[in-house]
C-alpha cells in the first residue's frame, strides 16, 4: 500500500501509460509512421551504442583468443629452443671428447713406452688453477701413489694417494712440488718448483740455474728424468720472464705450464713406462 502511494510509483505509472496509450491513439488516427519515425529517433542512439559495445565485446574475444595462440606458439618454440640447445651442447661434447681421443692416440702413438690409463676429474679445490684435484680411478684399476699424471699438452701432478676407486692429485703449481728439469734450448738442467706465491697466476719457477744461464722467454722446459716420478722429455711449461737472483748468485726462470691447469677435465696417468734415452 505505502508503494501505490508513493510519487515514485505513480510517476513511473503515468510514463508506461502514456509509452502504451499514446502509440495506440497516434495510430487509431493514422499517424503511425509518426510513431515508428519517432520511436526511431529515440532508440537510434541506444542501438548505435548496443552496436559499438558488441563490437567491442568481439574485439575482445579475438584478441583474447589471439594472446592465447600467441602465448601456445610462444611456449612451443621455447620448448624448442631447449631441444635445440641440449642437442647443440650433445654435439658440443662430442667434438670435445673426439677432439681429446684425438691427443690420447698422437701422445700413446708419440710415446709407445707409456702405460696409460684415462681419468676424469670428480672434484678439485676452489680457485682459478687447480693445485689438488681427485680422479675417478684407484687402485683397482692398478693407480698408486707417486705415479705421473699428465695431459696431451704437458705434465699435470702426480698422484699424492689413492682408494679403491679414488686418487688425489698434486699438480706442478703446488709448493709440495718439484720435477726435476731442463731447458731444451740450451740444455741447462735446474728444478721445476711450485710456490705458494706465484700458484693463483697459475706460475711456477725453475731453479738453480747458473748465474751465466742463456735461458730466455719463450725456451720449453721439459722434464729431465732425474727422480723417482717423472719419465723424461715431457713438456713442462714455457719460460715468461728471467729473475737474477744476486744473494743466491743463482737465475730464476717463472714458467707457465703448457697443461692447462685452468679448465681440466680429462687426464692421464702413467701407470708405468719403460726409460728411454734421448
Amino acid at each position: 500500500m505505502k508503494i501505490t502511494k508513493s510519487r515514485f510509483f505513480i510517476i513511473m505509472l503515468c510514463i508506461a501509460l502514456a509509452l502504451v496509450i499514446v502509440p495506440s491513439v497516434l495510430t487509431l488516427m493514422g499517424l503511425s509512421s509518426y510513431v515508428r519515425s519517432t520511436i526511431a529517433t529515440i532508440l537510434t542512439p541506444a542501438q548505435s551504442l548496443m552496436m559499438k559495445a558488441t563490437d567491442a565485446i568481439a574485439g575482445f574475444t579475438e584478441y583474447f583468443t589471439e594472446f592465447e595462440r600467441l602465448k601456445a606458439e610462444n611456449e612451443a618454440l621455447k620448448r624448442e629452443l631447449a631441444e635445440y640447445k641440449n642437442k647443440y651442447y650433445e654435439i658440443e661434447d662430442i667434438i670435445k671428447m673426439n677432439e681429446w681421443l684425438y691427443e690420447y692416440l698422437e701422445l700413446a702413438r708419440e710415446h709407445t713406452e707409456f702405460n696409460l690409463i684415462v681419468a676424469d676429474i670428480i672434484g678439485h679445490e676452489v680457485g682459478n688453477y687447480m693445485t689438488v684435484f681427485t680422479l675417478n680411478v684407484g687402485t683397482d684399476d692398478g693407480v698408486t701413489a707417486d705415479l705421473p699424471v699428465i695431459t696431451a699438452d704437458g705434465i699435470v701432478g702426480y698422484v699424492t694417494e689413492a682408494g679403491t676407486n679414488w686418487s688425489k692429485v698434486l699438480t706442478i703449481i703446488e709448493s709440495a712440488s718439484a720435477v726435476g728439469a731442463y731447458v731444451e734450448r740450451t740444455g741447462e738442467l735446474g728444478l721445476i718448483e711450485g710456490s705458494f706465491d706465484l700458484r693463483t697466476s697459475g706460475l711456477c719457477k725453475l731453479t738453480y740455474l747458473a748465474t751465466d744461464s742463456d735461458v730466455k722467454d719463450g725456451d720449453r722446459v721439459l722434464s729431465s728424468g732425474l727422480g723417482s716420478i717423472y719419465p723424461r722429455g715431457l713438456v713442462i711449461g714455457i719460460v715468461e720472464s728471467v729473475e737474477p737472483d744476486q744473494y743466491s748468485r743463482t737465475v730464476t726462470a717463472y714458467v707457465r705450464p703448457t697443461a692447462d691447469l685452468e679448465g681440466l677435465t680429462r687426464v692421464m696417468v702413467i701407470k708405468s713406462y719403460e726409460s728411454r734415452t734421448e
